[in-house]
């Protein structure tokens, strides 16, 4: 706690020793005398006001700002969860976006653009600023940036190392100020782990010729039998404390125009950022129903989803447009079925949102979006992506 100054009444104890011994001494009898009297006689502010030397300031106590940065390209909930945990480290966080540049000096050319990348990082519920083209080195000079500009308290990272290509720690500035604090890395799910998972779904549909891409697949892809990847996702173990860290933990209010919405939200991107932006303002409480692994398979093929059900729960539970999720949720909403929430049941007054081609109960209303906002990345045009960026040799 902060304390005002008052090195007169110091300076004057020093030098005067006998003065402020009685001054000393009368406050006491006044406040022995107070507890008698009823509190007739005035304290001793009243005859010193400015002897405030144990008052406290009044003013607020100064929010901890702490920075991360990363790449954050295939965003994952891995990614989310560290921006989670960065965030209990302090009152406000700040993100910093590495660009382009930085990313393939460092590491190989990133997936998705900067605009892509930032639009995912501020759609996080637990990111408060955003800072594009960040550095991949936290050098001195924009070390000095963070602590004066951007009134950052402390600089986080996961306790995975991160090495520049000499070999040197790029967080080792920040160490030695003093100003580093360091978190758990998400174990599970990486973005090679993700770019693997998808050259093994290509497997299915890709041409015997492609030697390149055999050469390639056997190197990135995880460790499983057949040409499904959804079977390599079991080293992903879910548990209620992970859920209830990522969610919200409310119910929709008595009065509450509840908006649902749902899909397979399969590598969640900033397409279904933005879907979700704009189905939350349509109401007061969104609510996100997520099509189980068995219900995706059906309607996209064997090789989908890329993301087990668990997984694509967290990444949509992390949008800081999402009060809710149903996991498992059906593919068909008709009027025979009813959706309930703890204190909440979908009513006439609330919104369902689907594709025009969806079957849907008589509450449906369709809002006009971008056609945009209802793509998903299917395997076939992700996967020319990949090519064309030549990611097939992604690092860490």
């Amino acid at each position: 706690m902060d304390y005002e100054s008052h090195s007169w009444i110091w300076d004057g104890m020093y030098y005067y020793p006998h003065v402020f011994g009685g001054i000393m001494l009368t406050a006491a009898l006044l406040g022995l005398s107070t507890s008698y009297l009823g509190g007739t006689v005035p304290s001793l502010p009243y005859f010193l006001p400015g002897f405030g030397i144990f008052h406290k300031k009044r003013r607020g106590k100064k929010p901890v700002r702490v920075y991360m940065d990363g790449c954050f390209d295939l965003m994952h909930y891995g990614h989310a969860n560290a921006l989670r945990q960065a965030k209990a480290l302090g009152d406000e966080l700040v993100v910093g976006v590495v660009s382009d540049e930085q990313i393939i000096a460092n590491k190989g050319p990133p997936v998705l653009s900067m605009e892509e990348r930032l639009a995912l990082v501020s759609g996080l519920k637990w990111v408060d600023e955003v800072i594009a083209d960040a550095p991949y080195e936290i050098t001195e000079e924009f070390m000095n940036q963070l602590f004066n500009k951007h009134k950052i308290d402390y600089i986080i990272h996961g306790d995975d190392p991160c090495l520049l290509p000499d070999g040197t720690d790029a967080y080792a500035l920040a160490k030695k100020a003093g100003r580093y604090k360091q978190i758990k890395r998400t174990e599970g799910v990486s973005s090679t782990d993700i770019v693997g998972r998808i050259l093994s779904a290509f497997k299915v549909v890709k041409s015997p010729k492609s030697s390149d891409m055999d050469k390639l697949d056997s190197k990135n892809s995880t460790s499983c039998e057949g040409s499904q990847p959804k079977h390599c996702h079991a080293h992903f173990l879910p548990t209620s404390r992970r859920i209830v860290q990522f969610s919200n933990c409310k119910a929709p209010g008595p009065n509450s125009r509840v908006v649902y919405i749902d899909g397979a939200f399969d590598l969640f991107h900033a397409g279904h950022v933005e879907i979700l932006k704009t189905a939350r303002q349509q109401g007061d409480f969104l609510l996100v129903g997520i099509y189980s692994d068995q219900t995706v398979s059906e309607l996209r093929g064997a090789q989908f989803p890329l993301m087990n059900l668990h997984e694509r729960s967290l990444s949509v539970l992390a949008c800081r447009y999402v009060d809710e999720v149903i996991m498992g949720a059906p593919w068909e909403v008709t009027n025979d079925l009813d959706i309930c929430i703890p204190g909440h049941c979908l009513s006439l007054k609330d919104i369902i949102i689907c594709p025009k081609e969806r079957k849907v109960c008589k509450h449906s209303v369709y809002i006009p979006l971008h056609p945009y906002l209802f793509q998903m990345p299917f395997i076939c045009s992700f996967c020319v992506m990949l090519t064309k960026k030549n990611v097939f040799g992604h690092k860490k």
